[in-house]
C-alpha cells in the first residue's frame, strides 16, 4: 500500500472562492447524479444548521464526475446560499471525493452525510461535539447501537450485521457500524491519516476506521435514528464484494508492516492511562478461537490437496511431511497476522522457527498414525490416508492453538487490560 502525497490529490474545481473566515464545521455531501434530490437535501440541511448549530459552518457539495445536471444544481445553490460551496472532481468515487475535500478543508472539523439524509439531523451536534471538545478524534453514527432506532429491510440489516461481524473477527475492529453514512473527523487528524487510505469508493470509511484504531485514535460512536431510503442507488452485492476485497488488502498491508502505524501512533495516537491491569483472564479468547478455526479449515483443505497431489510422486510419508511443512509455514504466518494481530517483521523469523517446532510435533502425531494404519492395513489407498491424517491433525490442532498462544504470549500480555481508557489530549502526548 502506498501513501498519497497532498500534491497528488485530485484537482477540485470550486465555484466560489470566498474570503469569509474559516468555518468551525464543514459538512460535506458527496454526490453522483443526484440532480433530483440535491436541492431539497441542501436546503433542509442548511435550515437545520442555521437554526440549531452554535458554530460557524459550511456545506460543501462534492460532485464526483456526475453526468447529469447535478453540478449545475450545486453551483446554483452555491451562488444563492452564502454558506454553501460546490466542488467538482473529474473522477468518480465517493471515497476519493471525501479524501480530497476533507484534507483540503480549512475547517476545524469535517463531516459527511449521504444526500438522502437517512440519518436524523438531530444527531449532528452529538457527532461533532466530542471532536470540537478534543475528547475524540473521529466520530461515527451507529445504527447497530442498542439505543439506535432504525427502519430498514431484513436483507440490508443482515448484510450490515454480517459485514461488521467480519470486521470484528478478521480485522479486530471494535467500532460497531462501518457503513453508516454519517461520520466526522478532526481536520488535523484527517491530514495525517487519510494519506494512508487507498480506497476511493464505499470501502473508504472502513479503511479509515481500521487504520484509526491501529494508530491509537479515539473513535466516538453516536446512536442514530435512521430510515432506509428505498430509492438508494447503492449496488449491495457489488459493494459487499468490493468491501471484502478491501478487507483482504488492508489486512495484508497491516500484516506485512507496509504501513507506518508505529510512527503515526507516536505522533497522533493516544497513550493508554497508567493503571492496574486485570491478570489471569485470557484476553480475546473467543475471537482467537474463531480466527484460528477459520485459518485451520483453510489449512486442512490445503493440506489435503497437497497430500493428494504429492502422494503419487513421493509416497504417503514424504507427501505428509511436505504438505504439513508447507501448510505449517502459511498457517503460522496467517495466525500471527490475523488470529493474534502481530504486525510488522520484528520477531517474524523467531515465530516461524517456533511454528516449525510445533509443526514437527504435529507431524510426529500424524506420522505415527500413518504408520499404524499401514501396519494394520498395508493396502489402504490414499483417500483413507487422508481421513486418518486429518483426524490426527485435529488432535495436533488443539496443541497448536495452545502452543501459538504461548509463542505470541508477549503480544497477548501487552493487551491484558480489558478496557483501555485513553488519556486526554495534551501538548506533550500529541
Amino acid at each position: 500500500m502506498t501513501t498519497r502525497d497532498p500534491a497528488t490529490l485530485p484537482d477540485m474545481a470550486v465555484t466560489v472562492d470566498r474570503t469569509a473566515p474559516s468555518p468551525t464545521l464543514d459538512v460535506v455531501i458527496p454526490v453522483y447524479n443526484e440532480e433530483t434530490d440535491l436541492e431539497r437535501c441542501v436546503q433542509r440541511l442548511h435550515e437545520h444548521l442555521a437554526g440549531s448549530t452554535p458554530y460557524s459552518f459550511r456545506i460543501t457539495i462534492a460532485d464526483n464526475a456526475s453526468t447529469d445536471t447535478t453540478l449545475a444544481v450545486a453551483r446554483r445553490l452555491a451562488e444563492t446560499i452564502d454558506t454553501v460551496r460546490a466542488v467538482h472532481l473529474d473522477q468518480k468515487g465517493r471515497g476519493r471525493a471525501l479524501n480530497a475535500v476533507w484534507r483540503k478543508s480549512d475547517a476545524e472539523v469535517v463531516c459527511y452525510m449521504d444526500v438522502d439524509l437517512s440519518t436524523d439531523l438531530n444527531a449532528l451536534m452529538p457527532l461533532v461535539a466530542p471532536l470540537l471538545s478534543g475528547h475524540s478524534d473521529i466520530a461515527i453514527g451507529s445504527r447497530l447501537s442498542r439505543s439506535a432506532r432504525v427502519v430498514r429491510g431484513t436483507k440490508r440489516e443482515f448484510i450490515s450485521r454480517s459485514y461488521n461481524l467480519i470486521l470484528r473477527t478478521a480485522m479486530h475492529a471494535r467500532f460497531s457500524d462501518a457503513q453508516c453514512g454519517f461520520k466526522a473527523i478532526r481536520t488535523d487528524v484527517a491530514r495525517r491519516l487519510l494519506p494512508l487510505v487507498e480506497d476511493t469508493g464505499w470501502f473508504f470509511d472502513t479503511e479509515m476506521l481500521v487504520l484509526a484504531e491501529r494508530v491509537g485514535l479515539r473513535i466516538a460512536e453516536i446512536p442514530v435514528d435512521w430510515v432506509d431510503d428505498p430509492n438508494s442507488k447503492v449496488d449491495i452485492v457489488k459493494t459487499a464484494t468490493a468491501d471484502l476485497k478491501g478487507c483482504w488488502r488492508v489486512a495484508r498491508a497491516l500484516g506485512s508492516g507496509d504501513l507506518p502505524i508505529t510512527e503515526l501512533r507516536q505522533s497522533i495516537g493516544r497513550d493508554p492511562l497508567e493503571g492496574p491491569e486485570v491478570t489471569g483472564v485470557p484476553r480475546g479468547m473467543v475471537g482467537h478461537l474463531v480466527r484460528f478455526a477459520i485459518i485451520g479449515v483453510a489449512s486442512t483443505v490445503a493440506f489435503a490437496l497437497l497430500f493428494l497431489a504429492l502422494h503419487p510422486l513421493v509416497g504417503a510419508q514424504v507427501a505428509n511431511f511436505l504438505a504439513l511443512l508447507i501448510t505449517a509455514v502459511l498457517n503460522t504466518w496467517a495466525n500471527r497476522a490475523f488470529t493474534f494481530g502481530v504486525r510488522g517483521s520484528e520477531g517474524a523469523a523467531k515465530h516461524q522457527i517456533q511454528g516449525v517446532a510445533i509443526f514437527l510435533f504435529g507431524w510426529a502425531i500424524s506420522a505415527v498414525a500413518l504408520y499404524v494404519l499401514h501396519t494394520g492395513y498395508p493396502h489402504a489407498d490414499k483417500h483413507i490416508d487422508v481421513v486418518v491424517l486429518v483426524t490426527a491433525n485435529l488432535v495436533a490442532t488443539v496443541v497448536r492453538f495452545v502452543s501459538l498462544r504461548w509463542v505470541f504470549r508477549r503480544h497477548l500480555a501487552a493487551e491484558t487490560v480489558t478496557t483501555k481508557i485513553t488519556a486526554p489530549e495534551t501538548e506533550t502526548s500529541r
